[in-house]
Parts: structure tokens; sequence; C-alpha cells
């Protein structure tokens, strides 16, 4: 398949004009290429960082791997060149398997051919006709001194397969590049868990269990990495897809410390993206959990700041069974704030339970009462309004 591709990209005129620029645009021009082959091309060329996620993910969730795995081809962007070798891989049934971030897995191309040629290609023609139609389509219909060309006229005259797009796009590149824009604006969605679910046949993530094998961690030392565990699955649940790529015992300062764990902030919306929206650094949110039967004090709260820079961020989360005096953890947060050390967001038992039950309102929300005037509104599951109300008192 590689070298196929590699002929054909070479070939095409599409190409050779500038028009493709992106691994997406060639299934709009190259014949023989279509969806399948572009998510082909587009894992062999991520395939060193799936590797990498791969055996991350396989540690949280003790998945085995395999030692001495043929690696495949791994493209190296430092040397510019193709490397193979051995790594450590699960291999279900005899096979290697490489793991996908639900975060990039999409069920369409966010590019479409037959979006373009409908909504973009097709009324550029048609324009190009009614100027010229006595020379062009001579039945084309006016009306109130316009000439009407329609979409089938323009189909019946140009075409619609994919060599006839690209033969009129070479002549019209404005219109591709237009389109190209349009779509840069709009980003794709990461797909919801309803929409993941729906896809793969597999089961909603339930956030109730979830809480329950939190809550029924017994404190102490005893069964901290437990709660570790349970914190984790709840909080990639929670929010997902505002924050993605768990990564538990997170190394910073070349592995003299570390995070339990630490999430990349991927938010489009809610209130992660709040938190960029107001520079608040946040390129990476980090959690400690404190499985205490006794007081949670400044010695974790410093704990966690230290972790803070510019660079990785500076909000996090602690994660702990319950406080003597609440509102006085609270109060030094908020001063760790204002001192410039960071944000720190302190969520015990009580308050993972609110979490959960601000989901399960967002995403199961509860029969409109009719009779009811003013009915309160349902917030999207991403905002988390216990964190806004959080932050906002860090705020003073």
């Amino acid at each position: 398949m590689g070298a196929d591709f590699a002929q054909k990209l070479a070939e095409s005129e599409a190409a050779k004009s500038g028009l493709i620029r992106d691994l997406e645009d060639t299934a709009f021009f190259i014949g023989g290429v279509d969806m399948d082959i572009v998510s082909d091309v587009t894992t062999n060329i991520i395939r060193g960082p799936l590797i990498t996620y791969t055996q991350q993910m396989a540690e949280i969730f003790d998945i085995p791997l395999t030692e001495g795995v043929v690696s495949g081809p791994v493209w190296n962007p430092n040397h510019l060149e193709w490397e193979n070798g051995f790594t450590d891989l699960p291999t279900p049934d005899g096979n290697k398997l490489l793991l996908v971030p639900k975060m990039i897995v999409r069920r369409s191309m966010h590019m479409s051919r037959n979006e373009y040629y409908r909504h973009h290609l097709v009324p550029v023609l048609q324009e190009e006709e009614g100027k010229t139609a006595s020379r062009g389509l001579a039945d084309a219909v006016r009306s109130r001194g316009k000439v009407l060309v329609t979409k089938k006229q323009i189909a019946e005259k140009y075409g619609s397969t994919k060599p006839d797009i690209t033969r009129e796009t070479l002549k019209r590149p404005s219109v591709y590049e237009h389109y190209r824009e349009v779509k840069s604006e709009v980003p794709p969605q990461p797909l919801s868990h309803k929409e993941l679910s729906d896809t793969a046949d597999t089961p909603m993530p339930d956030y109730e269990k979830l809480l329950k094998s939190v809550l029924d961690v017994p404190t102490g030392k005893a069964d901290a990495t437990r709660y570790h565990d349970a914190v984790e699955a709840l909080l990639t649940a929670v929010f997902y897809p505002s924050l993605s790529m768990a990564e538990k015992e997170f190394k910073i300062h070349d592995g003299r410390k570390r995070v339990d764990v630490a999430y990349v902030n991927t938010a489009r919306d809610g209130f992660f993206k709040y938190l960029i929206r107001h520079r608040i650094a946040s390129r990476y949110i980090f959690v400690e959990c404190k499985n205490y039967g006794g007081e949670v004090a400044n010695p974790e709260l410093d704990q966690l700041s230290s972790r803070f820079s510019t660079l990785r961020g500076e909000f996090g989360i602690l994660a702990c069974r319950s406080f003597q005096d609440k509102n006085a953890f609270l109060r030094r947060c908020c001063d760790t704030a204002r001192d410039g050390r960071g944000y720190v967001i302190a969520l015990d038992d009580s308050d993972l339970e609110r979490l959960v039950a601000d989901v399960l309102a967002a995403t199961k929300p509860a029969p409109v009462d009719l009779d009811n005037p003013d009915p309160a509104p349902i917030r999207p599951a991403s905002e988390h309004p216990l964190l806004h109300e959080r932050l906002r008192a860090l705020h003073g």
C-alpha cells in the first residue's frame, strides 16, 4: 500500500500544483484513496507516539505486554527517515495491538468531498454558467432577468466523480482554498461518550459505579494505590473530553518528582477552557490523591503546588477522603493562589459526589416540568459548576 500510495501522490497533478497540502486532501484528489487509506497512513506516521500511548495505557489498566515485538516502521522526525526495531506491545490472539486515544478517533473525515462539491464547487460553476448561458447550458431557466442553472445541469455537464472534481478544482484552486479555510475555523469535535458507545457498541461510563469504587476504598496507607486507581478512573470519565491522555506517576524534573495523575488539557469549552481563556497556565492538569484517615494540611498542599510551573501548568486537584476543618483548608488554598504559587482545588468524597451529580444532571436531565415558569437551566457536562465555585473562592 505504501509504495502504491507514494507513486500515486508523486504523479498527482493536484500534488504537483500545490493543491494537496494535507494528508486528508489526498482523499479528494487521488484515485483509490479513501478514508481507510488516510487512516492507515496516519497510523503509520504516528506509530511511535501510539506505541508510547499503548504502553502508558497498559500500565494504567494492567494490560500484559509482550517483549521483543517488531515495532513496524516508525518515523523519526529528527532524521527524517523510517526506522524499525523491537518494543513491548500487547499481543492478544498472537497479534500486536496499538491503542489509539479516543480524543483523536473520528467516524468520518473532517473534509468532505460531497460537502465541498455540493456547497462550494457547484455554486461557483452555477454562477459561471449563469453569466455565460448563451454558450453554455442553452436550456437554462430564466427568472426575473436571471439565469437559473440547476445542480442537475451542472452534474450533467461537468460530472461529479473524483476525477471530475479534481479537474474542475485544478482550474479554480481558490474554491478549494476557501473551503479549506472554512473548515480550519471549525475544528472537528471529539466523539462524545454516547457517540463512542454507539460506534463501538460498548457501554456508557457508569459514573455512579465509578464513584462507588472510590467511596468503597478504606482509608489508610494500605489502600493508597487502590484509591489512586479509583480516583483516576472516575475523573477520567467525568472530565472527558476536556481532559485526556491520563498518565499515572507523571515524572517531572528528570524523574526526581512525580505527580499521581497528569492530564492533558484538551478542552474546547467548559471549565477547563475557562482556565485557558483566563490565562491560567493549564497545559497539564495535575491530580494528587491522598487516602488519609487523618487531616490533610499544608505539607500536602505544598507538595502539589511544588509540581507547578508556567510551562507545565499551575492548576491542580487534591483528592482526599474528608477534612476535619474543610473551610480552613480552603483558606490555605486561597493563600497559595494569592502568593502566586498556583491554583489548587481540594475535592473530598462529598465533592466527588457533587461532581458526579452535576454530570448526571447534564447527561440525563430530569423531565421538563411544563408547570414550572422558571425551570433551572441545564448546564453542559463540561461546565462543572463546583470547580467554578472553588476557583472563584481562590480569587477571593
